[in-house]
C-alpha cells in the first residue's frame, strides 16, 4: 500500500460522499481514511454506506473526543504508519483542496520529504474568500515565516503530502498544537530536522457547502503556539 489521503471530518455530510467519489474517480491508486470526530450530522454513516462499494480503499475511524484538527491528523498519521503507507496526505473534505492536485503533491514528494499545496508561492491563488480572510491568511503566513525563519511561503497550508519516514523522524508524540497552528508546527518540525520541503502551486477555493471550523480561539492558539515553538527551538527543547 502506497498512498493514503487522510480527511478529518466534523459535520461534513454535504461534502463527504462527493469528495470520496472524486478521489477514487481519479483512478490513481489513492486510498482514503476518514477521521470523524463523532459528527452528529451522520457523516460517519455516509462513509459506512460507501465502504461496501470501496471495500479495500475506504477506511473510517471515529474519535470520541473533538479536540482539534491536529489531534485528528495525528490519529490518522499513526493509523497510516502502522499499516505501512508510504505517502500520507492531508486534505480537507470541503473541496477547498482540489483532489486533482493530489498527484502533483505525490510526484513532487518522490524527490522531497514533504510537499505543500501552496496558495502563495506564485502570488495569491485563492478563490471566493472574503478579502478579510485572504489578508488574514496571507499575512499570517508571512508572520510565521518571519518568526520561525522557515523558507516556505504558505506556512499555514493544510494540503500536504508526507513520506512515511518523515512523520517517523519528526516524532508525532512531540507535536502539541491542536488547531490550525498544527499545520505550522508540522512544517517547522520537518524544517528543523533538515528535511526537504517543496511547495507545489495550487488554487484554493472556498467551501460552497457546510460551515467553516475557523474561530477566534483557533487563531489565538496559533499565535501563542508559534511564539512558543520559536522559544523552544532557541533553548533546544523543541
Amino acid at each position: 500500500m502506497e498512498k493514503l489521503v487522510i480527511i478529518p471530518t466534523y459535520n461534513e455530510k454535504e461534502n463527504i460522499e462527493s469528495i470520496i467519489r472524486t478521489v477514487f474517480g481519479l483512478n490513481q491508486g489513492f486510498h482514503v481514511l476518514v477521521v470523524d470526530d463523532s459528527s452528529p450530522d451522520g457523516t460517519a454513516d455516509i462513509v459506512r454506506s460507501l465502504q461496501s462499494e470501496f471495500k479495500d480503499e475506504l477506511h473510517l475511524t471515529i474519535r470520541k473526543v473533538k479536540d482539534g484538527l491536529g489531534k485528528a491528523y495525528i490519529h490518522g498519521f499513526k493509523w497510516a504508519i502502522e499499516r505501512n503507507y508510504e505517502y500520507i496526505f492531508e486534505m480537507d473534505a470541503d473541496f477547498s483542496h482540489n483532489p486533482n492536485d493530489l498527484d502533483k503533491l505525490y510526484q513532487a514528494c518522490k524527490n522531497a520529504d514533504m510537499t505543500v499545496g501552496s496558495r502563495y508561492s506564485q502570488g495569491v491563488n485563492v478563490v471566493n474568500w472574503p478579502m478579510g480572510r485572504v489578508l488574514l491568511s496571507y499575512f499570517a503566513s508571512k508572520y510565521v515565516r518571519f518568526v520561525l525563519n522557515v523558507p516556505i511561503h504558505d506556512t499555514t497550508a493544510g494540503f500536504a503530502c508526507f513520506k512515511r519516514e518523515t512523520l517517523i523522524k519528526i516524532g508525532l508524540e512531540r507535536v502539541r498544537l491542536k488547531g490550525y497552528g498544527f499545520q505550522v508546527e508540522m512544517k517547522y518540525r520537518v524544517f528543523k530536522k533538515g528535511l526537504k520541503i517543496v511547495e507545489v502551486p495550487i488554487i484554493f477555493t472556498n467551501r460552497i457547502l457546510g460551515e467553516s471550523k475557523m474561530n477566534g480561539g483557533i487563531i489565538g492558539e496559533a499565535i501563542i503556539g508559534i511564539l512558543n515553538l520559536r522559544w523552544k527551538s532557541l533553548i533546544g527543547r523543541l
